[in-house]
């Protein structure tokens, strides 16, 4: 069952399969997940960016 997985993640180039004799290697490819957590999150780090700079400057502004 696991190699059933192993060959879904493959499939979907999420694991990159090296095989070595008898033994096989399997590695994370995490450059798809990396582009699709950029293209999702992306367009929100931008504003929660400027949501904790303003929060700064509103700390750094106040008086001890």
């Amino acid at each position: 069952t696991v190699m059933q997985h192993l060959k879904v993640l493959e499939e979907a180039d999420l694991v990159i399969a090296r095989k070595e004799g008898r033994e096989r290697w399997n590695h994370l490819n995490s450059l798809p997940i990396k582009h699709i957590c950029d293209r999702w999150i992306s367009a929100y780090a931008g504003h929660a960016l400027s949501i904790l700079d303003r929060l700064k400057g509103d700390l750094e502004g106040q008086p001890e």
